[in-house]
């Protein structure tokens, strides 16, 4: 599975997607489940203003299809939990929940994101720090070359800082 693009989230035009997308109960481990429309979109901006970031929809077939974020690890709460190296990238994904999944559709997602981020010469390790107790995206992780390194302390949570070179992407995908 295969096709899909990436452009920057519009903050206004796409909040009331997003707030779909983000308000329901299996996207919790993002922590914007009571954030309303503007709560949203000012999230986004916010996003859009910082140069350290940058959020993405994945497209699939010219449809928002899934959401992306990278981010400069250094410019996180992640640079008081780990020696930031030059080339780390950090980054976040949210596929939405459907009633209808397609198999392996999330594994097509992932391994897009992490060739998009890895598009760019100067990334050579993405850095990922989901809820320690989200199964799903670790196994997900994993599939893509994602080594675990320790549970983390951050803000309304405990990560699984985890990490994926160049090599152990293209190793684990092919």
């Amino acid at each position: 599975m295969s096709g899909f693009t990436f452009r920057p989230v519009d903050p206004a035009a796409d909040a009331p997607l997003l707030q779909s997308w983000l308000s329901h109960p299996k996207s919790a481990f993002w922590m914007m489940t009571d954030l309303d429309v503007e709560g949203v979109a000012g999230y986004f901006a916010g996003v859009d203003a910082d140069p350290a970031q940058q959020a993405l929809l994945g497209l699939r077939d010219g449809r928002p299809a899934f959401l992306m974020e990278r981010y400069d690890p250094a410019h996180s709460e992640l640079a008081a939990v780990y020696d930031v190296a030059d080339g780390d990238v950090g980054m976040h994904f949210l596929v939405p929940p459907t009633d209808e999944p397609v198999h392996g559709f999330t594994r097509s997602v992932i391994t897009a994101v992490m060739a998009h981020l890895f598009d760019d010469p100067r990334t050579h390790r993405v850095v990922v720090e989901p809820d320690d107790r989200n199964t799903a995206v670790h196994a997900l992780n994993a599939h893509v070359g994602f080594v675990e390194d320790r549970v983390v302390a951050l803000e309304g949570k405990k990560g699984l800082l985890s990490f994926c070179t160049r090599e152990q992407f293209e190793g684990a995908v092919g």
